[in-house]
């Protein structure tokens, strides 16, 4: 899922550097919202890793 963020952040740098505000935004917002899933996730993961362990 952090790859599929980067991907889309590089998307929304690109299109902003060729002058597309409105793909550059909605490619940004992307990113965004990828990058607090895979936060989540890791968190709720290493989070459930320590339970199991124990």
């Amino acid at each position: 899922m952090l790859h599929y963020a980067v991907v889309f952040f590089i998307i929304a740098i690109i299109a902003a550097v060729f002058g597309f505000g409105g793909i550059a935004s909605g490619a940004a917002g992307i990113a965004k919202i990828l990058f607090v899933v895979f936060l989540v996730v890791a968190g709720v993961s290493l989070l459930l890793g320590r339970r199991r362990a124990l």
